[in-house]
């Protein structure tokens, strides 16, 4: 593995109302998502990360609730680890990209959002957990194609977090997760209102060229393009001009790649016409090595990378090494909260993804 990494760098020649959260000074967050089964963590190394957020719990009727008992087990293996690092608060988190499908109707009432609010604090209370971290994929506008959603949702949402804050305390990890594009930034989330109450927004600054989508492009690009408005320094600068808290923002980054196939050999695929594939976890990222047919490239104004196959025309677009830390160095320039990333188990347990950001924190400490 350590060869793509050197190969990626030689090719580019880079190397209010109720109770607020407490603010102590802040590390640099590195927030990992996981969505294990609890019984492969000893592979990982923990002291690597700020949180672990546990996902996912789903609504059972109006309340918070785990999937089944090996779940609950999960969350405590987790929950275990802090035992032997104190610095680590372990979250769980409700919903996921299909698993929030009755979210809407549930949180379209007083009675729905309060019954949840109380199920969370409970949870909380039974297993040890430090906070909650709200994956509801979107408020107010569409999500998976067939998950309800009501231009209602952006009001009821604030509402949840007010009744959220209110139940578990000052003290409790709350948060969100949002989505790092235009039309979420604008219509899902009543930002002056909320950001008060939460310790951070989650901004899933991925996905951005999505399985939906049949032209290529940067699924999790740095920096925005001619022909690619959307990543995250456009999602970061739109928060900072509504005055949101900049060490409350956590970009995100992604250790799996998104494939098309079909896509023409011009520009070595990018900004093509292609049909989406399939994704590819970083722990197998052997089968993007160049030697297998695959032509590395780092596009100098995303500041991200993306290959292209030139006998199967095929194009990929992931996050690497470079593009970590040309993100923590972001992240370090706008005094941002720090990184997280989906998720862990798509790493390798040695020298992956998760040790990249970790050197790039460290290396980008002493930086005026």
């Amino acid at each position: 593995m350590r060869s793509i990494f050197l190969w990626f760098c030689l090719a580019a020649g880079l190397y209010g109302a109720c109770a607020q959260p407490k603010q102590a000074a802040q590390p640099f967050e590195v927030i990992g998502y996981y969505a294990g089964d609890g019984n492969n963590l000893a592979q990982y190394n923990f002291s690597q990360l700020t949180q672990v957020i546990f996902s996912f719990l789903h609504l059972k009727g109006d309340s918070l609730a785990f999937d089944n008992e090996n779940s609950k087990a999960a969350l405590s293996k987790l929950v275990a680890l802090k035992a032997a690092h104190p610095q680590l608060k372990v979250l769980v988190s409700l919903g996921g990209w299909t698993g929030c499908y009755t979210c809407s109707d549930v949180f379209a009432t007083e009675k729905g959002r309060d019954h949840f609010a109380k199920s969370v604090a409970q949870i909380l209370q039974q297993n040890g957990a430090d906070g909650i971290d709200l994956d509801w994929e979107y408020p107010a506008i569409q999500g998976p194609p067939d998950h309800p959603f009501r231009a209602e949702d952006r009001q009821n949402f604030t509402d949840l977090i007010v009744k959220l804050r209110k139940a578990i305390g000052p003290d409790a990890e709350l948060s969100f997760a949002a989505g790092g594009f235009t039309e979420f930034l604008e219509k899902s989330v009543e930002w002056n209102k909320v950001m008060p109450l939460v310790n951070r927004v989650n901004l899933m600054t991925y996905d951005l060229i999505n399985g939906y989508s049949t032209e290529t492009g940067h699924h999790t690009a740095l920096m925005s393009t001619p022909l690619q408005k959307e990543s995250t320094d456009h999602c970061v600068q739109w928060l900072l001009q509504k005055g949101v808290d900049p060490r409350k923002l956590i970009i995100g980054a992604a250790f799996y790649a998104r494939i098309w196939k079909d896509v023409s050999n011009k520009n070595w695929g990018l900004y093509q016409k292609g049909v989406f594939k399939q994704g590819l976890n970083f722990k197998d990222f052997e089968q993007l090595e160049p030697d297998s047919g695959w032509a590395h490239q780092w596009d100098l104004k995303a500041k991200a990378p993306y290959a292209f196959h030139k006998t199967k025309f095929l194009f990929a677009t992931y996050d690497n090494a470079m593009s970590l830390y040309e993100k923590v160095l972001y992240a370090r320039k706008y005094n941002l909260g720090g990184i997280m990333f989906w998720e862990l188990q798509c790493d390798t347990p040695k020298d992956g993804l998760l040790q990249a950001i970790t050197d790039a924190v460290v290396n980008t400490n002493e930086l005026p």
